[in-house]
């Protein structure tokens, strides 16, 4: 009888659990359904028709999305940045955690902790002295030794890419992954004559392949949805625009119409929810693993 009354408390608790799952996904996906369906509804019947089914279907948001900006080279500027952003930030940030963890150095963990630091000061802190240092380099941009006379690194893709070319919470990351790691392999590997950046590539990195693909996804939200940086940088540089000041002025544009907004914004997402889905076994166990060793 205990057995069964057992049983019967798993049973209700693993009903009460998927009820809860079911629950949050829907509250989750409500929005974006809600995107969707806005964006297949003809404009006149999108403040009138509040079913949350097709109604009225259309495709002419989508068309004059296409028709009315040119939203293939702002994506291809979109996917440069986020390519390079991500690059850059599972190299270097994956190098640098190798170090901390596995090349301990005079000064390491003191580094670290102040990395860790700053990961508490606002992005937006940062935000007008970063673009100072960019406006002012020397020598880039028309800029004398100084760094007086031109516009330095604004109004170019540099601009955008180089403030987040690795971040602090990237290499925290990759490092979590790096401490569970035996130093046996390399030990060996260096008897054998085998150099650091060998070790690194061939032995270590292939170990953390799960945390390299969860922060690749990481990076890439972060950059595919950026609009404050890029906005800065790159404002009154039309053929440098990416997809997020797109829809900002097409949302002027038509004078924030929610048709033709949601269309551009579901076309927009497109691509993360790609990424996720080819990634989502390898970005689940990362995570779990990640918040393991953390």
């Amino acid at each position: 009888m205990k057995a069964i009354s057992m049983k019967k408390k798993e049973l209700i608790f693993k009903i009460g659990m998927i009820t809860i799952m079911v629950i949050l996904a829907i509250i989750a996906l409500a929005p974006f359904y809600w995107s969707i369906l806005i964006s297949f509804r003809e404009q006149e019947f999108i403040y009138t028709d509040r079913s949350w089914f097709f109604s009225h279907v259309t495709f002419d948001h989508y068309a004059n999305v296409f028709k009315d900006v040119p939203i293939v080279r702002y994506f291809f500027n979109t996917l440069l940045l986020t390519v390079v952003n991500i690059t850059t930030n599972l190299l270097l940030a994956s190098m640098a955690a190798y170090g901390f963890e596995k090349l301990p150095f005079r000064g390491s963990k003191v580094i670290f902790k102040i990395m860790m630091f700053s990961m508490m000061l606002p992005g937006i802190a940062t935000t007008v002295p970063t673009f100072l240092l960019l406006r002012s380099f020397p020598l880039v941009g028309g800029n004398d030794i100084l760094g007086q006379g031109g516009t330095g690194f604004i109004g170019t893709f540099l601009g955008v890419i180089l403030p987040g070319t690795v971040g602090v919470y990237g290499i925290f990351f990759m490092r979590q992954f790096f401490i569970p790691v035996g130093g046996d392999y390399a030990e060996a590997a260096r008897l054998d004559g085998a150099g650091e950046l060998k070790i690194f590539f061939r032995i270590y990195l292939p170990m953390v392949v799960p945390a390299l693909l969860t922060l690749g996804i990481f990076c890439f939200q972060g950059v595919w949805n950026s609009y404050m940086w890029p906005n800065l940088v790159l404002q009154g540089h039309d053929d440098l625009k990416v997809l997020t000041m797109a829809l900002r002025d097409y949302s002027i544009e038509t004078k924030f119409q929610y048709g033709p907004m949601m269309a551009m914004s579901v076309l927009m997402s497109i691509p993360i929810i790609i990424a996720f889905c080819c990634m989502q076994k390898y970005f689940i166990s990362g995570v779990q693993v990640g918040g393991v060793k953390g």
